[in-house]
């Protein structure tokens, strides 16, 4: 914004000219030199990184022992660095949460008046937990440390002991975008922009944003995979610590696919809560109640059991949990009457072969059946090419996946989540925008338009019919030869 200040992007690589102050440095990048925050970058590890060329290069005795003496020592000093890093870095980050919860949040509790507790939940999420799970990760990590040789510290084992406590940062990174918007709104109030300046200089803290501070726990789960990543490119294979950093790194990396799968899934609750909105007629519980996600969709031709045996088209829609199927309107194709839903708990998909079906006695092609259970009802689907059956197949397999990933993990959309979605939907009807799949006019009842007795004279040509053209119909049959007696 400043003429003086250095622009980047994530991933730039500073030179650092002058360090003096603590929260503003002097640095050269691609674009030129400038002023830019200390906060918004870290120290490089390994800062004369020696190449492959010198690193097998003998020593000056020229015997391979040296050589090879001289390699392992730069690979012990690197693996210093990065360990060095990790720990100054999670000190800091301790120290970061600890000004979080003292500094902020611990200020906002005194201030009943300007702060509810459901207000504080939705701006700091469950940081206070963080912060006590990270407490004893570091704690951890400083036991494990060897600081007179620093290069024979295991850490790899105190990712393994902590994984599980990473994924707590799921919940946090999926309420961080309603915190932004919470402290947008409070912004605009000059009593809560004095109050969190007030609460930043007493704790001392440098002068970042709220907003800004908070983003630091987000940006950290995804620091772990580079960091392990480093460590396990200096950790020889021999060394005790290297299937530990191999293990924690593959299993940091699922840490972060987790958090960002969640997010994406609680992303998909607005959705399906206005699609529900929008079918005409739904029936029983909530989507959301068991499901959170669409897995597949399409349409299907339903036959049913005897006496009435008949094919019906209708359109089935795949959940995690739970199929929906719904009729189209015959003149509006896009609005949906529901019909009915399936339970998948316990259901068994049968690929049935193109014949002629025994209990139905119909035959039947690209079709599968659905039964619940060996004496329930079951329910045989036909799709219109073998494709489309398969792909019908598939679905019903990655359901069952998602399902059992979904037990593994604990995912699941909470009461609160499910209740703000649903009311977010209702909303949007009773504000007046358009359903997404709406009723059809001539089936909504509509009120006699009341005219007025006696319309102003301005208004009585508008009332009156239009003048129509005469038609040339019956001018031009009088004229052919069989009409003309």
């Amino acid at each position: 914004m400043d003429d003086q200040e250095l622009g980047f992007k994530a991933g730039d690589v500073v030179e650092v000219m002058d360090a003096t102050n603590r929260e503003w440095w002097w640095g050269r990048g691609a674009d030129g030199e400038g002023w830019f925050p200390a906060g918004f970058v870290r120290l490089r590890v390994n800062q004369d990184e020696p190449s492959d060329e010198a690193a097998l290069r003998p020593g000056a005795g020229g015997a391979e022992d040296g050589g090879a003496g001289a390699q392992s020592s730069s690979r012990d000093q690197m693996r210093t660095n990065v360990i060095r890093e990790i720990l100054s870095t999670e000190r800091d980050y301790i120290k970061h949460l600890r000004d979080i919860c003292e500094g902020y949040l611990r200020q906002c509790r005194r201030r009943a008046d300007m702060f509810s507790e459901e207000q504080l939940r939705t701006i700091f999420g469950n940081i206070e937990d963080i912060y006590r799970c990270h407490s004893a990760f570091v704690q951890a990590l400083e036991r494990r440390f060897d600081p007179e040789r620093p290069h024979l510290s295991e850490l790899g084992a105190c990712f393994l002991e902590h994984q599980a406590h990473f994924q707590i940062y799921s919940d946090y990174c999926n309420n961080h975008p309603s915190a932004c918007l919470e402290l947008s709104r409070l912004a605009r109030l000059s009593k809560y922009t004095y109050f969190f300046e007030a609460c930043r200089l007493l704790q001392r803290m440098i002068d970042i944003s709220l907003d800004g501070f908070l983003l630091t726990p987000v940006q950290k789960i995804c620091q772990y995979p580079l960091q392990l990543a480093e460590l396990l490119k200096y950790t020889h294979p021999q060394h005790r610590d290297f299937k530990d950093v191999e293990a924690a790194l593959d299993a940091m990396k699922k840490v972060a696919r987790l958090i960002n799968e969640r997010k994406r899934r609680l992303e998909n609750v607005d959705k399906i809560a206005q699609w529900q909105s929008a079918v005409e007629g739904w029936e029983g519980e909530d989507l959301l109640a068991r499901s959170s996600e669409l897995i597949h969709s399409g349409e299907l031709t339903l036959v049913s059991q005897p006496p009435q045996a008949r094919s019906q088209q209708r359109v089935f829609f795949l959940f995690d949990h739970q199929l929906v199927y719904c009729k189209k309107d015959l003149l509006r194709r896009d609005v949906l009457y529901y019909k009915g839903r399936v339970d998948l708990e316990g259901l068994e998909v049968v690929d049935v072969g193109d014949c002629k079906d025994r209990d139905l006695h119909v035959s039947v092609k690209h079709a599968f059946r659905l039964r619940c259970g060996p004496a329930g009802e079951s329910l045989l689907l036909c799709a219109r090419k073998p494709e489309q059956k398969q792909r019908w197949l598939q679905a019903f397999a990655r359901e069952r996946e998602q399902v059992r990933l979904d037990q593994e993990t604990g995912f699941s959309i909470t009461e609160g989540q499910r209740k703000q979605a649903m009311l977010k939907a209702s909303k949007l009807q009773a504000a007046g925008k358009p359903k997404a799949l709406g009723r059809p006019y001539y089936l909504t009842r509509q009120k006699p338009l009341a005219l007025p007795t006696s319309p102003p004279r301005q208004q009585a040509l508008v009332l009156t019919e239009p003048k129509r053209k005469p038609s040339t119909f019956w001018h031009s049959i009088s004229r052919l030869a069989p009409f003309r007696k």
